[in-house]
Formats: structure tokens, C-alpha cells, sequence
């Protein structure tokens, strides 16, 4: 009852999932994360245990063809379910069970996948890719944003739009950027405009924050207090307004 866009940016290995469905808080069910380790969305009819089970898997070293073989023989009901993966190192699998609801299938490419179930047709998940993979010089969660919005052009899911999420970590086990519109009439749009409330101020604290390779993280409010007035005082000076109220952002 969804699609999804599950990608590793090679330049930095960060991960990112972007999803969308005609379902309630998708983002809650579907895309599963551990920086530096792997991505799983799980979907169709959704096993939870795909994305916690597999990141382990993942984490001991298990290629994503391997899980997907795990998760799947050990599963009676894995003809109903769907899922994609990538691990830190940018291999990458898929899997549609026999019993998803049509239109279902996936596409896997270098460093992405695309996966769906109840589409509007296979186009749904060729133009996710094909977007995705001709906006490689934009920022990664405007790529997997941009990716979706083409989705959804195709139709998206054939019931409507309801929710939809975008989650991306860089090498630490807390996100970087975890947003979702869990019930909206325009999901993605609505995700385009918190990633654009996001970088006001939030994407600048969460650069502040402790990590493993620098546990007291950054401590000096001035930094980040400076950086926000600054990109402020731009925003009035250009007269744009604050996304925070302005109409959700379109791809240019």
C-alpha cells in the first residue's frame, strides 16, 4: 500500500528513505535505519521484525541478498510482504512477495532502490528512479523528495494520498532528519515544507550535537545563534517568507 526510495549518497555514505501511501503514519511502519549500518523499508503487509531483524543482520555482516533470504525463509506469510535494503557499504536487494496487491514490484540500481505495492502502474517506481538518479548535484533529501514528487506524478498509490516520510542518518545512530506528515492531503508537499522549516534552525543544531568521534559535540550557542541571524537577515533581505507559514515548497 506504498511506495518508497531507499538510497546510500556515495559521496558521504549517509542513508536516507523517503515514502509515501494512502495509509495512516507510514513513516511509523515502513523505513527502518542505523547510520553507517543499513536502511530497510518494509512494506505491502508490513513485518516490523524485516527492518528490526534486519539491521542486525546487517550489523553482523550479512549481505542484503542474505537477509532478505533470512527474513523471507523464516516467514510464512512473505509472499504478502515487500522490502528493500541497503547496507553502509552500498550493496543493495529487493524483494516482492508473489501475493502483493497490483501494481507491485521494485527496481534496484547502484546505491538505490524503489519499491511499491497497490500503484497506479509501474511507472510509479520507474520515474521515483529516474528523478532520483538525474538530481545527483542537489542535496541528498531534495533528491529523495524530488524522487517521490515524480512518483506521484505517475499516480502514486491508486487509492490517494494520505501520509508520507523522510528520514536520513549520517554515521550515528540518531537521525539527522526525521520528518512526517502522518495525515495530510498533500503528504509530500507537506514534507517539503518541514525539511524547509528544518533548515531555519533544526539541521543547524543537530551539527552541534555530541557524536562518537566528538562526544562534547559543540557548546558555543554564538556559532549556531550567528549562522541562524545571518540566513534570517538574508531571507527578509531577499523578501522570502518563512516556510514555517508559507505554501509547502515546489522542486524548481
Amino acid at each position: 500500500m506504498t511506495w518508497s526510495i531507499v538510497a546510500r549518497d556515495p559521496a558521504t555514505g549517509h542513508l536516507g528513505i523517503a515514502v509515501a501511501s494512502r495509509f495512516f503514519a507510514v513513516g511509523t511502519a515502513v523505513p527502518f535505519m542505523r547510520g553507517g549500518i543499513g536502511a530497510i523499508a518494509t512494506q505491502a503487509f508490513v513485518s516490523p521484525l524485516y527492518g528490526t531483524d534486519g539491521l542486525t543482520l546487517l550489523a553482523e555482516g550479512h549481505a542484503p541478498d542474505a537477509v532478505i533470504a533470512i527474513l523471507t525463509d523464516r516467514d510464512d506469510g512473505c509472499q504478502q510482504r515487500q522490502m528493500h535494503l541497503i547496507d553502509g557499504r552500498g550493496r543493495n536487494a529487493a524483494f516482492t512477495g508473489e501475493k502483493c496487491v497490483e501494481w507491485a514490484g521494485h527496481l534496484v540500481d547502484e546505491n538505490v532502490s524503489v519499491a511499491g505495492n497497490m500503484l497506479a502502474g509501474s511507472r510509479v517506481i520507474s520515474e521515483t528512479l529516474r528523478v532520483y538518479k538525474e538530481t545527483a548535484s542537489a542535496p541528498f533529501a531534495e533528491r529523495l523528495l524530488a524522487a517521490m514528487e515524480a512518483g506521484e506524478a505517475e499516480g502514486g498509490d491508486k487509492r490517494g494520498r494520505q501520509s508520507a516520510a523522510l528520514k536520513i542518518y549520517r554515521d550515528q545512530d540518531y537521525p539527522w532528519l526525521d520528518i512526517r506528515a502522518d495525515d495530510h492531503p498533500d503528504p509530500l508537499g507537506e514534507l517539503r515544507r518541514l525539511y524547509a522549516v528544518a533548515q531555519e534552525r533544526f539541521l543547524h543544531v543537530v551539527e552541534t550535537m555530541p557524536t562518537r568521534a566528538n562526544p562534547h559535540g559543540l557548546t558555543d550557542r554564538r556559532l549556531i545563534d550567528e549562522k541562524i541571524a545571518a540566513l534570517e537577515t538574508a531571507r527578509i533581505a531577499e523578501g522570502r517568507p518563512s516556510p514555517s507559514f508559507a505554501t509547502p515548497l515546489k522542486p524548481a
